[in-house]
């Protein structure tokens, strides 16, 4: 199995309810590749909550290969939502990949 962990840092918003607003539609947008992507074993995504941290995102995802989690990462739907969704407010990223 391979576990992947990805935090994404937002560039600056307005407002913190446009911010907001962002961080629930990642969030809802990547959960829902789950059941469309194939190969997906497991996807959550939380939002940080914690005013004192920098990172705004974090994705986990399990596969089951390391050929499954390249698959995913070059899926149309998943490429569309870096481009489209995440692409315009990404400031930084910083991921993980590790067997298990």
């Amino acid at each position: 199995m391979v576990k992947h962990i990805v935090m994404f840092k937002l560039t600056p918003f307005a407002c913190e309810e446009a911010k907001q607003e962002k961080m629930a539609e990642i969030k809802r947008e990547l959960e829902a590749l789950k059941g469309v992507i194939p190969n997906v074993v497991e996807l959550k995504v939380g939002l940080n909550s914690n005013p004192n941290e920098t990172w705004d995102v974090v994705l986990e995802s399990e596969f089951n290969s390391w050929e499954d989690l390249q698959n995913y990462a070059v899926h149309p739907l998943h490429v569309a939502f870096g481009k489209n969704i995440l692409g315009p407010v990404k400031a930084d990223r910083s991921c993980v990949d590790y067997e298990f």
